[in-house]
């Protein structure tokens, strides 16, 4: 299974996905794909971090890769990605078609994969060209993400709502 939860900023969307996670993964603790690049030395960054981590202590297994998914999902497990939006971010030096491949790539695996990503769609168009990319990337991602997953769930307020 692939499935995608998408929402707003502290919309509830990992709460939800976790479940999931938990649920496809049957007798294995399925890993949570950290994709955060801390370097930024961003302290309210880590402070969500460290919720995050003690959130799933007990209940996941934890890979940490900002950049290259391709590299760390296998074959026969159950994978949350969290999130999409940060791994775009690490990974706008590349090109639109990269990005898509890598997805596609992923979701090529037998792995249970439960992707999780910021909807950054309902704003205004960004002035400065990086965060307009990042914006256009995002929606053009998740476009694809559709595409490729069994199941697509909005989130509001914790609450999923089946799209597809």
């Amino acid at each position: 299974m692939k499935i995608l939860y998408f929402g707003g900023q502290k919309s509830g969307k990992t709460s939800v996905a976790s479940l999931k996670a938990l649920e496809l993964s049957k007798n294995k603790k399925p890993y949570y794909v950290a994709t955060y690049d801390n370097s930024y030395n961003d302290s309210s960054m880590q402070d969500r971090i460290n919720k995050h981590l003690e959130d799933r202590v007990d209940e996941f297994l934890t890979i940490e890769e900002a950049k290259d998914l391709v590299k760390v999902i296998e074959d026969n497990n159950t994978y949350l990605i969290d999130c999409i939006s940060m791994w775009l971010f690490n990974n706008l030096q590349l090109d639109e078609l990269s990005l898509k491949e890598q997805l596609i790539t992923i979701c090529k695996t037998k792995a249970n994969i439960v992707f999780v990503l910021n909807d950054v769609s309902c704003g205004v168009i960004p002035f400065d060209s990086e965060s307009r990319k990042f914006v256009d990337f995002s929606g053009l991602i998740g476009q694809e993400l559709v595409k490729l997953c069994d199941e697509v769930y909005e989130v509001k307020y914790s609450i999923p709502k089946r799209l597809k």
